[in-house]
């Protein structure tokens, strides 16, 4: 079990590294490079089941930055007790449903966002050029929502994240209140130095977050975590504002 006092550094760590202003975070997107580990996702037409969606059901756009820590932000911990399976993929999705059944209730993947959509980069560009951090996907989509209590997510890969090394699933439920719910493994090549974990360790983040429009929320965990950003699909504007 990750501790308290580890998680609030991490935290504070991020809060003082991307930490930016009103205007620098309402700058306009810019397209850059398909990020490592992010499939490239040309701007396609929606797929079925967007096209099947009833009339006035609500999308939102979810954008991700997966990152890795370089280096310990504490002293070491004992990861054997951070154990368990990797993160359980679900099954895809993408099928119709009928309405009233379990799987209407399903939050449904509708189309990738291009990287012109991307409303993250500034925070990308001061993860790569902090040292202590670097990026391991950068993602954009759209879907529905689940209902509150559903807890199925969309696969990584679905989402269009090709890094051996992540796995598992992002979740949006809408009840009185949307949250963002990630369930993910990360396995990387090496662990961050001064962790004190043994080669070949996987690291969990399973945790939901109540989530506002254009807030980012943080994931975070001493080897890696998750930047994200929640808006409407419709009336999108910058981060920050």
């Amino acid at each position: 079990m990750r501790s308290q006092v580890l998680s609030v550094r991490v935290r504070l760590g991020l809060l003082a590294l991307l930490a930016v202003g009103v205007a620098a975070a309402a700058q306009a997107p810019v397209n850059p490079p398909a990020p490592a580990g992010t499939a490239a996702a040309p701007a396609a037409q929606a797929p079925p089941a967007a096209q099947a969606l009833p009339p006035g059901t609500p999308i939102y756009n979810v954008e991700i930055i997966v990152f890795r820590a370089l280096s310990a932000l504490g002293p070491p911990e004992d990861w054997n007790l951070e154990t368990g399976a990797p993160a359980t993929l679900p099954a895809d999705n993408d099928t119709p449903a009928a309405p009233g059944s379990a799987a209407a209730q399903t939050g449904r993947f509708v189309r990738a966002l291009a990287a012109t959509e991307f409303q993250l980069n500034d925070i990308e560009a001061k993860l790569k050029s902090s040292g202590g951090y670097a990026p391991v996907a950068h993602v954009g989509w759209s879907q529905t929502a689940s209902l509150w209590g559903n807890h199925t997510g969309i696969p990584l890969q679905r989402l269009g994240i090709d890094a051996p090394e992540l796995m598992g699933a992002v979740s949006l439920e809408r009840g009185q209140f949307l949250h963002l719910g990630m369930q993910l493994s990360f396995t990387p090549s090496s662990s961050p130095g001064g962790l004190g974990a043994a080669p070949g360790a996987t690291f969990l983040i399973n945790d939901n977050h109540r989530v506002r429009f254009y807030e980012r929320n943080y994931f975070d965990h001493p080897a890696f975590g998750v930047i994200a950003l929640v808006t409407p699909m419709q009336g999108t504007r910058p981060a920050g504002r």
